[in-house]
């Protein structure tokens, strides 16, 4: 692996953390808002906070990875730390829950902007290495969800010293990111050929046509649903988790053993145990691409997901149980988190392998990442707020177990149209456009 390519692992995980910090670092001030001048938050807002971040990645994501394909995808890496670091200053400002959302939305921006340009700078420098590819794109999951959960994390101890002084910190955080990006990383050839005697595509800017062309192809049709509702889940888990974890105990969810209203520190502390499961099943699968098919570790995942959704399930009504069936079920739990792990690098590598087939659109291609990321956290977010007010921790895992179910029903069709955008060493199979029969 190259050192731009570390770079741009780096950047995006320091990107990442600072947008984990600031949404973890939110939750905990929107609960204390009313100390600060400000008025009490339903978890319902909360829910639509984190939603508005995502919503500014999803509408914008697409614009800027078009940019970055007719610019270049180091250019366009370097202005989001910037709009980053302004966002998070200007959040520490105000008590103002629609000005705060305006921050939120700013900040998703910062990432629609720097995303989809670093994907399609892994794209490019992996177009022939298809090992290369499997454990740079575990790495860059990696490092997306590694920097969510680990600022996150730091979030608990960070606002239990600093309060919202924090935010400030964050800002020298995004600092640090644009630093990383702006010179660690080398400029690259903005299109290499996927195989021998391929025509070189010029770049064009942003076209609805073009974008739709991407959008129909059946590869990305499947994938679709399959990817938003991993992001659903997860996203889910991200926001209302924490915040189901720090309230104050309700009598409504008396008999879930997981609402017991923790300090912050201690729920960061679990939710950090829970991280390392999850890393590790991502460096795990991402050195299986060779050897499995994208949709073979999809599947896996999905099944993992299944059996942890159950495992919390039966934890959080484990009052009186005996130690050895908790035991178990922790242990069903973790297993089940590290193999659904699996399943984003694989959506990530598949993308990439659609890539191939659009040479000179590999940032808009890529800038779908985010979009699906985007929608995922969007539903996740607001699911997991209408599921938390419903029942607490236990409509989190019921909703969780629905979108489970989403992400099952294309996963045959998904298989199916795999052979269209398999490619080996770097060759695709028939040179065919996705969307088009291969046979």
């Amino acid at each position: 692996m190259t050192r731009s390519l570390r770079a741009v692992l780096l950047g995006n995980f320091t990107l990442r953390f600072s947008t984990g910090l600031t949404g973890t670092l939110l939750l905990f001030y929107l609960t204390d808002l009313p100390q600060y001048g400000g008025v009490a938050v339903s978890a319902a807002t909360a829910g639509m906070m984190a939603a508005l971040y995502f919503g500014a990645e999803l509408i914008l994501s697409p614009l800027f990875g078009a940019m970055a394909d007719r610019f270049g995808t180091h250019r366009l890496m370097q202005p989001g730390p910037i709009m980053g670091a302004v966002a998070v200053i200007l959040t520490a400002l105000t008590t103002s829950v629609p000005f705060l959302a305006a921050t939120r939305f700013l900040e998703g921006a910062a990432a629609a902007a720097s995303v989809p340009a670093a994907l399609g700078y892994i794209a490019i420098a992996t177009s022939r290495d298809q090992a290369l590819r499997g454990r740079v794109v575990a790495r860059f999951e990696v490092a997306t969800l590694g920097g969510v959960g680990v600022g996150s994390v730091v979030a608990g101890f960070l606002y239990s010293a600093l309060g919202p002084t924090a935010f400030y910190v964050n800002a020298l955080v995004y600092a640090v990111t644009f630093v990383v990006l702006r010179y660690g990383v080398e400029n690259l050839p903005e299109h290499v050929p996927s195989y021998p005697g391929e025509e070189p595509v010029p770049s064009t800017l942003f076209h609805l046509g073009r974008y739709g062309e991407v959008l129909r192809s059946r590869p990305v049709w499947f994938l679709a649903p399959t990817w938003i509702a991993l992001n659903a889940i997860l996203g889910s888990w991200g926001t209302q988790a924490v915040f189901q974890l720090v309230q104050e105990p309700s009598e409504r969810f008396s008999n879930q053993v997981l609402m017991q209203g923790l300090e912050p520190w201690q729920a960061s502390l679990a939710f950090g145990s829970g991280l390392v499961i999850l890393f590790s099943g991502l460096l795990y699968w991402g050195n299986r691409f060779v050897r499995l098919g994208r949709t073979t570790i999809i599947g896996f995942g999905l099944a993992g997901g299944g059996a942890f959704v159950a495992a919390l399930l039966l934890l959080n009504h484990s009052t009186g149980m005996a130690i050895w069936i908790v035991a178990t079920a922790l242990a069903v739990a973790a297993a089940g988190l590290f193999v659904l792990a699996g399943a984003t690098p694989a959506a990530v590598g598949f993308l990439s392998d659609v890539s191939e087939h659009y040479p000179g659109r590999r940032g808009v291609i890529m800038g779908l990442y985010s979009v699906f990321l985007a929608l995922g956290q969007i539903i996740g977010a607001i699911v997991a707020g209408l599921a938390a007010e419903w029942r607490g921790i236990d409509g989190l895992l019921i909703a969780s177990a629905g979108l489970l179910v989403v992400a099952l029903i294309p996963l045959r069709q998904l298989r199916a149209a795999e052979h269209e955008v398999a490619f080996h060493h770097g060759v695709p199979t028939e040179q065919a456009a996705p969307g088009e029969s291969v046979s």
